[in-house]
């Protein structure tokens, strides 16, 4: 199997686009998100999607080979919600390493069978490593702003078990993704340098933040270039910005780092802004359009979709990142 890294040098790669927007299609109710071995659990489970991997994996690995089918090179796993910490709301905590292991092992699966079909477009599986429901360097208290609802250490443990279950699952590479808190990242950055070292392995790395308002800084206060630099010390295979934002309004932090690193650059931005009823209404081709302006700039190696994103929208997003070459990266880290 070709070597990620190789393919990126030939082609900007493509990852697909939103989970949870192709779940909500299957209007699963509370008894398919329990299933037979869950069904007499004690309290509410509908809503923890990545419990679908145990209780509907057929709707799992449908989604993923749907976005494969739309010119995906990469699918993350249904993982985003997968440590001790975010399945503490559903006291699910025990059942975290199976989560993230048959989330891994199903999207392997459909990768590893368009490979098969397709040796000249080989498929990759991203491990989806989301941000937590906590944050380290703030306080949820207004009224106690010394106060941590986590600590960092509590971090690089839950997210330490989440990486070696993604790993034993059978995930190519990680991805730390909507990063809001670079403590947090930094927690799970940590974790994954403890395992690459304790099983003497390389695993590639991607990190992606998310520009939460029209300020241009992350949630911890963080500018798009400061965030660069505070974790530019890490072997990042690639750096970028997901979610929070349309494209169009992604395209400006893009260009503040693009210049900046010899890491690759990713980007899966939202389907524009939600409506007032928290859905997205642009197109797959209103969004390409903007997507395009990203490959006109040189500014990126790897592009998909996040809230609101279909197959549909990864189709076109795929037949347009086909006919540009990916970044040219810079020789030397700036940093």
């Amino acid at each position: 199997m070709s070597n990620i890294q190789e393919v990126l040098q030939e082609r900007i790669l493509v990852l697909d686009g939103a989970m949870g927007t192709m779940l909500q299609a299957y209007k699963f109710n509370e008894a398919d998100f329990r299933g037979e071995r869950f069904k007499d659990y004690p309290i509410p489970l509908q809503g923890n999607n990545d419990l679908l991997s145990i209780t509907q994996p057929k709707a799992i690995k449908e989604i993923h080979a749907k976005y494969f089918e739309a010119g995906a090179d990469i699918v993350e796993t249904n993982t985003f919600s997968g440590t001790t910490i975010a399945m503490a709301d559903y006291q699910m905590e025990d059942l975290v390493y199976e989560l993230n292991y048959q989330s891994a092992k199903i999207a392997r699966e459909v990768a590893d069978e368009f490979t098969a079909k397709e040796p000249n477009k080989p498929r990759f599986v991203a491990g989806s490593i989301g941000p937590t429901n906590r944050t380290a360097s703030m306080s949820p208290d207004v009224n106690d702003p010394g106060y941590r609802a986590v600590t960092f250490d509590e971090l690089r443990v839950a997210y330490k078990q989440q990486v070696e279950a993604l790993i034993d699952g059978g995930a190519h590479l990680l991805l730390v993704e909507t990063v809001f808190d670079t403590l947090n990242a930094k927690a799970a950055l940590f974790a994954i340098e403890e395992v690459k070292e304790e099983r003497n392995i390389e695993m590639p790395v991607m990190l992606s933040g998310t520009i939460t308002d029209a300020s241009g800084r992350t949630l911890s206060g963080q500018t798009a270039e400061a965030f660069l630099i505070s974790v530019s010390h890490v072997p990042l295979f690639s750096i970028g910005f997901n979610c929070a934002l349309g494209a169009n309004l992604l395209q400006p932090h893009l260009e503040a780092i693009a210049n900046k690193t010899d890491f690759a650059i990713s980007a899966h931005p939202n389907a524009g802004l939600p409506n007032a009823f928290g859905e997205y209404d642009e197109t797959p081709e209103e969004m390409g359009a903007q997507i395009e302006e990203y490959l006109k700039k040189n500014l990126i190696n790897i592009i998909g979709g996040c809230c609101g994103t279909t197959p549909e929208h990864i189709r076109v997003i795929a037949d347009i990142a086909a006919k540009y070459k990916p970044r040219e990266r810079l020789l030397v880290n700036s940093y």
